[in-house]
């Protein structure tokens, strides 16, 4: 196994499946393809993984088809140390010429070759995904020490590579998808993670994605809670910084959207709270067929997040994935001319209650989930229990009790659908018996509508803390949980 680097943070998973990839010993050409959103450290990890395997790395840039078969071939001609720039007429040429290195008789060992920014070239020269389906479905049936990688940050591009009757459809061995780092990776990259109220803040503002930290902000990390607000106002909100622009740079940058000024509605309406296709519709002053399209642009490019109500089939509801998007939409965007000016410690202090209502809370909701997927999957003792949220319809008072979190097992001919747990989350309030009691309500209907709740937990979550008559009742029953910053982050 290749040795991944030691500056390189987590990303283990990641590195063992590209070096298991580049180092795989068969005796045919391999294909791979790298996708996840900019600023994740795609390049970094393939320039190392190139390095360390004496491969070939070519970064594309926005530029004709022309220029770009220039550049590939004078970045070729580098790497094989030729007195002179390689010239080709076509790409047909150049793949024809790439696959060639790779034969038996120039060399021992895979040849790892990295096309990263694929999208550029893909754009430029339409016809190369099939010229790469040719060389690859040859050297199926021919020797090849080639193993090649495809990497993107266009998500719609990437995604549509293998997709369908796309060329390269069901030619690849590797098809990985890079993520921002979760609530408690992205807690220790910041180095915050033994303050948890001020990681949760840091996460709900920036996420986990890593080039924030050293490439945009060269290390400038809050010092402890109290510096928090000072931080924001100087790296995030400040017209000084390379982070005020980012959210608009992150719609940019996907070729599919063209009217920005739609999208950023579409995400403003997400960020005020409006999760459903009609809400949003509503909000925009458009109907609910006329968003289709954007609406599954945003979440093809990963920048929302579509999730089934868990207990209502065929509805569901939309999440803004990236967190700086949401902070931007919130925050910034409505007071874009006054942080133009300087005045972000103005807007800050003005913004705070919806910070609160708008980026925080939903951003601790997502936290609660993924713990419920990873370090607290055994809270409910149901490993391969869905985990999300949903409504509850309590007929008898015609209201709908929320769910903000819970794990469910789908039934089958034998078994009824279990409900393993029921959870509710609050930022910023001190949770007490009526949220318990709220609970306690919705697993009563469930178990009415037919639903298997036995044994099921009532979890609470606060980042604000519990009252002492709640805390009472929970040591006194086994079905009750209460858990805050502390516990989702140690």
């Amino acid at each position: 196994m290749l040795q991944k680097p030691a500056d390189v943070f987590d990303r283990v998973a990641e590195w063992r499946a590209l070096a298991t990839f580049a180092t795989r010993p068969s005796s045919h050409a391999l294909l791979g393809v790298v996708s996840g959103r900019r600023r994740m450290g795609k390049t970094y990890l393939l320039r190392a993984l190139t390095e360390q395997c004496d491969g070939f790395y070519f970064g594309a840039t926005t530029a004709t088809a022309g220029e770009s078969l220039r550049q590939f071939g004078a970045a070729l001609a580098e790497y094989m140390g030729a007195p002179a720039p390689f010239s080709f007429a076509t790409w047909d040429d150049a793949v024809t010429f790439l696959f060639g290195l790779a034969v038996p008789e120039r060399g021992d060992g895979p040849l790892v070759i990295v096309l990263d920014e694929f999208p550029y070239l893909a754009k430029v020269s339409p016809e190369l995904p099939s010229l790469l389906q040719r060389e690859i479905d040859r050297f199926q049936t021919r020797p090849s020490r080639m193993r090649l990688l495809l990497c993107g940050s266009a998500m719609s591009v990437m995604g549509g590579l293998l997709a369908g009757s796309a060329p390269l459809r069901g030619r690849a061995q590797l098809e990985l998808v890079m993520r921002p780092f979760d609530f408690r990776a992205a807690a220790q990259f910041w180095q915050v993670a033994e303050q948890p109220a001020l990681a949760v803040r840091l996460g709900a503002v920036l996420g986990g994605t890593p080039a924030y930290r050293r490439q945009f902000l060269a290390d400038d990390v809050p010092g402890d809670l109290a510096d928090f607000d000072d931080w924001v106002c100087r790296a995030v909100m400040s017209p000084l910084s390379p982070l005020f622009r980012e959210a608009r740079y992150l719609l940019a940058e996907e070729t599919d959207i063209r009217d920005t000024s739609l999208y950023h509605s579409v995400l403003a309406a997400v960020a005020e709270g409006n999760s459903t296709r009609g809400g949003i519709a509503g909000y925009i002053g458009r109907k609910a067929v006329d968003i289709s399209h954007p609406l599954n642009v945003l979440e093809d490019s990963h920048l929302l997040i579509r999730e089934a109500d868990i207990f209502r089939p065929g509805k569901s509801r939309y999440g803004i994935a990236e967190p700086l998007i949401t902070f931007y939409e919130a925050i910034m965007r409505p007071a874009w001319g006054r942080l133009e000016l300087g005045q972000a410690p103005q807007v800050w202090a003005a913004s705070r209650t919806r910070f609160a209502a708008q980026v925080a809370g939903p951003y601790f909701e997502t936290v609660c989930r993924a713990y419920l997927l990873g370090p607290g999957a055994d809270l409910a003792g149901s490993p391969l229990g869905q985990v999300g949220a949903g409504v509850v319809t309590d007929p008898s008072t015609r209201t709908s009790i929320e769910i903000d979190t819970a794990v469910v097992e789908a039934g089958d001919s034998r078994h009824r659908p279990r409900v393993a747990l029921l959870g509710e989350v609050k930022w910023g309030t001190t949770m007490g018996l009526p949220h318990l009691e709220r609970l306690t309500r919705a697993r009563d209907v469930l178990t009415t509508r037919g639903m298997d709740t036995d044994g099921c937990i009532l979890a609470c979550f606060s980042a604000a803390g519990f009252t002492e008559h709640v805390r009472r009742e929970a040591d006194q029953r086994d079905d009750v949980r209460l858990l805050g910053l502390a516990e989702l982050y140690t």
